[in-house]
């Protein structure tokens, strides 16, 4: 019989996200997962299959726990539109957000999983906007998504990106 798992996995995965955030995932190596995680190299595999596998549950955990709840927060808002900017806001000066950033930017492109993912929660994201806009064009929506992105993109180059995103919300008339 072996032994009990020594670790929560849920915990492990939510750690994972934070260090995946701040350092991308190939700013990562397996060396240190275990040492930030406090998990086994062989516990860690035989869990999550791999680098990759602890990878996915963590983007897909930050997507359902941290992404998902913004854009259902604008989707039952009392006036959607008045929601967006704080969504857009959110976005643009939320460190925790940078996993969705990296794996957009970083994983999307190399791995087609990453790029499912991504992919649905940017078309959700779009039609969370799109909601809020019920007039606004596509090309709209798509820009307003990618001005979100870009300044939380900015922020980590430096600070600043918040009062930017202000900015931004004051000259578009929502």
């Amino acid at each position: 019989m072996g032994r009990p798992r020594a670790f929560d996995e849920d915990e492990v995965t939510r750690a994972a996200v934070g260090l995946f955030a701040s350092r991308a995932y190939d700013g990562i190596s397996v060396d240190d997962l275990v040492a930030h995680l406090g998990v086994h190299r062989n516990s860690l595999y035989k869990v999550f299959g791999s680098k990759r596998g602890l990878y996915l549950a963590a983007l897909r955990r930050h997507l359902r726990e941290e992404v998902r709840p913004l854009l259902a927060a604008v989707a039952a808002a009392h006036d959607p539109a008045r929601a967006l900017p704080e969504l857009l806001t959110a976005i643009a000066a939320r460190p925790e957000l940078d996993l969705l950033l990296l794996a957009v930017a970083e994983r999307a492109p190399v791995d087609p999983e990453v790029a499912d993912e991504v992919g649905a929660i940017l078309r959700e994201l779009d039609s969370t906007v799109a909601l809020a806009l019920a007039e606004a064009p596509p090309e709209l929506v798509h820009a307003l998504t990618a001005a979100a992105l870009g300044l939380r993109l900015r922020h980590r180059a430096g600070p600043g990106a918040a009062d930017a995103g202000a900015a931004l919300l004051d000259h578009i008339k929502l």
